[in-house]
C-alpha cells in the first residue's frame, strides 16, 4: 500500500508530466511550508514571503540543479520528461530555462507521491540547500 492522500492508486505511466507536475507543485508547496511552520511561530504573512522566495521558478530550478546528481537513472528521466513538456506559457517573472526546470522538479515530485515514495521525497526535499547554503541533513 503506497502512502498517499488519494482516494485510489494512480498510473503514473499514464499521466502526462504536466499532470505530474500539477500534483508535485503542491507536495513540494506543502514540503516548504511545513518546513517553515516548524521552525517559528511567525505572523502569516511573513511565512507567506519565506514560502514564495522557496517556491518560485528560480529557487526550484536551483533545487533541481542541486539534485540532480542524487536522482537515480528512473527518476531522472522523469525529471527530464517534466523538463522537456511544453506548459503552454511561461509567467513574466520567470525565464524559460528556470520554468523547465522548476516543472521537472515538480513533475519529480509528483511521480514519487503518486508512487507512495514519501521517505525518498523526504530525503531529496532534506538535500536541497537552504538559505546560507547548507542542506537540512547538514544542520
Amino acid at each position: 500500500m503506497t502512502e498517499t492522500l488519494l482516494p485510489a492508486a494512480v498510473d503514473t505511466a499514464a499521466l502526462s508530466p504536466l499532470a505530474l507536475a500539477f500534483i508535485g507543485d503542491t507536495v513540494f508547496d506543502l514540503l516548504v511550508r511545513g518546513e517553515l511552520l516548524s521552525r517559528a511561530n511567525q505572523p502569516v504573512s511573513a511565512l507567506h514571503q519565506q514560502a514564495t522566495r522557496r517556491v518560485c521558478a528560480a529557487a526550484q530550478a536551483a533545487s533541481a540543479s542541486a539534485l540532480l546528481p542524487l536522482l537515480t537513472e528512473e527518476e531522472t528521466a522523469v525529471f527530464k520528461r517534466g523538463r522537456n513538456a511544453h506548459p503552454g506559457g511561461i509567467p513574466k517573472h520567470a525565464s524559460a530555462a528556470d520554468y523547465h526546470y522548476a516543472t521537472g522538479l515538480e513533475c519529480l515530485f509528483g511521480w514519487l507521491y503518486l508512487r507512495g515514495e514519501l521517505a525518498r521525497i523526504r530525503l531529496l526535499f532534506d538535500a536541497i540547500p537552504r538559505e546560507g547554503g547548507q542542506t537540512d541533513a547538514e544542520k
